[in-house]
């Protein structure tokens, strides 16, 4: 075995130990706010910010401070948080945030890709939208997505219930990587009672479901 092979090796056995099977029956749901921010600060920086600095600002309305560089974009969302204008359900594992479905209102989250398509073909607004899923790289392809958007149904229903959108890739069998699925999958979303609406640029779709409120 080549040195290189046997470094591979070694590498392969890093990334196996780093993985983290989680227990789903032991993860839970908390909201995003005050008291969580810490916990959803510690995911966002082992990812270097996501996706280049968003700090899961790119859904929100524009302004001055967004888009301008990494701390900006942390200074933006603390703001949000602080002044309830941002929400995600979180998923913990203990104290650790291991992954997040960001919901609200369309005026706390206006801006979507494909957005000139999704307006020209839009019937009514829904009263929520589902706009990011991120899950822990070492928390991946183990169902906390999905466990991520339940929780948000979950948040949901408690703050009134009403139309939820989704806007998930459209896979059709092929994969993709986890890093850029951005929005889960149309199967997961028909796994928590959504249904296909129509598709959304390439590879997406918007997805409906009439959330309950809690009672």
């Amino acid at each position: 075995m080549s040195t290189k092979q046997k470094d591979m090796g070694k590498k392969r056995g890093q990334q196996s130990r780093a993985a983290v099977e989680p227990d789903l029956d032991g993860l839970r749901i908390a909201a995003l706010d005050v008291s969580t921010w810490p916990q959803f600060t510690a995911l966002v920086e082992r990812h270097n910010g996501i996706f280049g600095g968003c700090w899961c600002t790119f859904f929100g309305p524009d302004c001055p401070e967004k888009r301008q560089s990494y701390e900006g974009n942390r200074a933006l969302k603390q703001r949000w948080v602080e002044e309830d204008a941002t929400h995600a359900a979180l998923v913990l594992d203990g104290e650790e945030a291991v992954g997040w479905a960001e919901f609200g209102p369309p005026e706390e989250l206006p801006n979507l890709h494909h957005r000139k398509q999704y307006l020209a073909e839009q019937q009514q607004p829904p009263d929520f939208r589902v706009t990011c899923i991120f899950v822990d790289r070492r928390y991946r392809r183990r169902g906390v997505a999905e466990l991520a958007l339940r929780g948000a149904v979950e948040l949901i229903a408690a703050a009134g219930g009403g139309v939820v959108e989704g806007y998930p890739h459209d896979l059709d069998g092929r994969r993709m990587s986890a890093s850029f699925v951005y929005n889960g999958t149309r199967r997961m979303y028909e796994r928590v009672g959504f249904v296909y609406d129509r598709p959304k640029g390439k590879g997406n779709c918007v997805m409906v479901r009439e959330v309950a409120a809690a009672g």
